[in-house]
């Protein structure tokens, strides 16, 4: 098992690349704790399937914007589990609006879900890994933090803040034993997909190299491949399992 007794936490984790990401830790061997937001029957159906694969979890709900939440819930899974290995920092939202209709309580919405919310978790899990002198963070991105897209320039943006971030971070916490990455996925089946317009999501399906939206289940992999013993040379880097849609 590439995860063996570790402790991953999880933003996110209830649905979508979280729950893949944390069913797949688990089975690698990792306890799991993961938050959610008013997503209480799907958490518990996820914890069900992490214990049921031998491993400790816990779930809480909480708005990653909320810094103090989010601080407690991280000294929460430390107290609990013991210290956190690795950060799959992953909630997210968007609000779809052309560029000219967004309001500020839009804009700040996205960037203090995505940006902020972020930086904070990583905030609180990072003095402890610094001490061990080991640890994992992962932060989720999006391809359209490299392209950007229409109606989706706040969440374009704030994706692009997230590579800037861990890019920065790299910097400090690398010397220190603290690998930090991103994964920004292309367009992946998941409930942000689900409520396309299904002529904007067949013509997204036609310009992809591939012909499909991708699975949790591949980014889960691919957030395997940088936690585990594999991922010691990625530092600061930002892999986009994506079908195509970047080529870069």
């Amino acid at each position: 098992m590439k995860l063996l007794n570790q402790i991953a936490l999880i933003t996110g984790g209830s649905r979508g690349i979280g729950r893949a990401t944390a069913l797949l830790f688990a089975r690698e061997g990792a306890d799991i704790a993961f938050c959610h937001l008013e997503d209480d029957t799907k958490a518990d159906e996820t914890a069900v399937e992490i214990r049921a694969l031998g491993r400790r979890a816990i779930h809480r709900s909480l708005d990653v914007a909320d810094i103090g939440a989010s601080k407690d819930f991280a000294d929460h899974v430390a107290s609990t589990f013991g210290p956190i290995d690795i950060l799959f920092n992953n909630a997210g939202m968007n609000i779809r609006k052309p560029f000219e209709a967004y309001t500020e309580a839009d804009f700040d919405r996205i960037v203090n879900v995505h940006l902020k919310g972020m930086f904070f978790m990583a905030q609180a899990v990072y003095p402890a890994m610094v001490a061990r002198g080991r640890g994992c963070i992962i932060n989720i991105a999006s391809q359209r933090g490299l392209k950007g897209a229409v109606n989706s320039a706040p969440y374009s943006a704030a994706k692009a803040g997230i590579m800037g971030l861990t890019r920065a971070l790299s910097w400090e916490a690398a010397p220190k034993g603290v690998r930090v990455n991103a994964i920004a996925p292309g367009p992946i089946e998941t409930d942000m997909t689900v409520t396309m317009e299904a002529a904007d999501r067949q013509a997204f399906i036609d310009a992809l190299p591939v012909g499909r939206f991708g699975r949790p289940e591949e980014i889960a992999a691919t957030a395997l491949l940088l936690a585990g013993p594999e991922g010691g040379f990625y530092v600061g880097a930002t892999l986009s399992p994506n079908g195509g849609d970047v080529m870069y």
